[in-house]
């Protein structure tokens, strides 16, 4: 590997960091208006919320956000990947808890990385399979899933929703290669926005008052992830990027104690264990290779 993809890896690697913390703020926020409102409707105000900060974040950045010089296709397809992806997955969060959620969402690096051999041409290497497997094991420590949810509506639409989030990792890496990272979030915002409000249809309910707070929680948590996100995938190869989706866990051990003061039992310390084991593995395993000199 090179010395420029190697440093690109490692922001990928920083930004994912960034982005899981970012969403697990923003799903908590969702969860608190999806009783309230159809799950197209959710979706479609994640949209709304977010498209303000992203708009002055294209302001700022002026011709360089190159919001025009675009691909249309690979947009249009993306939009309707997060339509499905947002809608579905707010609509899992009515029925299920966010842990349960997030225990079937945590196969979206498995589904990365097997995309990206033969979409992307990546070399996915057995320690980069390793390392989704020991993390994945940590995370079903912590959250022990019962699995009687597995098969359930609920449970069935998270799952479909991180297929959809899959293939947009995807559809960002290739999209990173000619298009802006504002313009990827700006015109994805745009397509999930008037897109889910187009399918709410009349089933479009008041927006409440109340729940202005969380629709600002939202826009800001919202577009950080989805700039950190699309940079991460943009940048570093999305087999390497996609374990450290198990970050989560540690995000959400830290929330609870900021927010919470409450202290993890020992086996979510065990699980958190394995998992940051699983990153470390795949962190010297690669520095490994790179140090392995060339054969003559």
């Amino acid at each position: 590997m090179n010395p420029e993809q190697r440093a690109d890896n490692l922001r990928g690697i920083v930004m994912m960091v960034i982005a899981v913390g970012a969403f697990a703020m923003m799903d908590a926020a969702l969860k608190q208006l999806t009783p309230h409102y159809p799950a197209t409707q959710v979706a479609a105000l994640r949209g709304y919320a977010s498209l303000p900060v992203v708009i002055v974040w294209a302001a700022v950045l002026g011709r360089r956000a190159r919001l025009f010089q675009v691909r249309w296709s690979l947009h249009l397809l993306r939009g309707a990947i997060g339509i499905a992806m947002l809608a579905s997955f707010a609509y899992g969060l009515r029925t299920l808890p966010l842990s349960e959620a997030y225990s079937i969402f945590f196969v979206a690096p498995l589904l990365i990385t097997a995309l990206a051999a033969p979409l992307l041409g990546e070399r996915v290497g057995a320690n980069r399979w390793w390392a989704i497997v020991i993390g994945l094991v940590g995370v079903l420590v912590v959250l022990r899933p019962s699995g009687t949810q597995m098969l359930s509506l609920g449970g069935m639409a998270v799952l479909g929703s991180t297929l959809c989030y899959a293939i947009s990792a995807i559809t960002a890496r290739v999209l990173g290669r000619s298009d802006s990272s504002v313009s990827m979030v700006f015109w994805l915002m745009v397509a999930v926005a008037f897109g889910a409000t187009a399918l709410t249809g009349s089933d479009w309910r008041p927006v409440q008052g109340a729940h202005a707070w969380t629709l600002l929680a939202i826009a800001v948590t919202g577009s950080i992830g989805q700039y950190a996100v699309t940079e991460a995938f943009k940048r570093g190869q999305a087999s390497l990027i996609a374990p450290f989706e198990y970050t989560a866990l540690a995000w959400g051990l830290g929330l609870d104690w900021l927010f919470w003061r409450v202290l993890p039992q020992p086996i979510v310390m065990l699980g958190a264990a394995i998992v940051v084991a699983g990153g470390l593995y795949l962190l010297w395993s690669e520095r490994r290779l790179d140090s392995t000199p060339a054969a003559l």
